[in-house]
């Protein structure tokens, strides 16, 4: 039986179930300005994925990686998400949401 495709789903499905509070907390403390940390962690599990030689931990930091490039969009949208009431805002960074 092959199992790569059970395992690579399971570990998608973690990744991207990881990262979702991942960026709401994200968003929270730090804002819209902490996206060069995702696109730094996105580019350096691109760089580990080209260079591990195990085929499931290639594919797994390929997931990661894209998960976290996807979380510097996310975080724009966590922002908006914010202004519109649907998540808590920050009470110490209010200045940031005001237009």
């Amino acid at each position: 039986m092959n199992y790569i495709g059970l395992i690579i789903g399971l570990a998608t499905f973690l990744c991207i179930g990881i990262f979702h509070p991942i960026v709401i907390k994200a968003e929270y403390y730090f804002g819209r300005r902490c996206w060069w940390a995702f696109l730094l962690a996105g580019i350096g599990c691109i760089g580990a994925s080209l260079v591990v030689d195990n085929d499931y931990a290639s594919i797994i930091l390929g997931v990661i990686a894209f998960s976290a490039l996807w979380g510097i969009h996310e975080l724009r949208q966590q922002h908006r998400r914010v202004q519109r009431g649907w998540f808590p805002m920050n009470p110490r960074r209010r200045h940031d949401y005001e237009s």
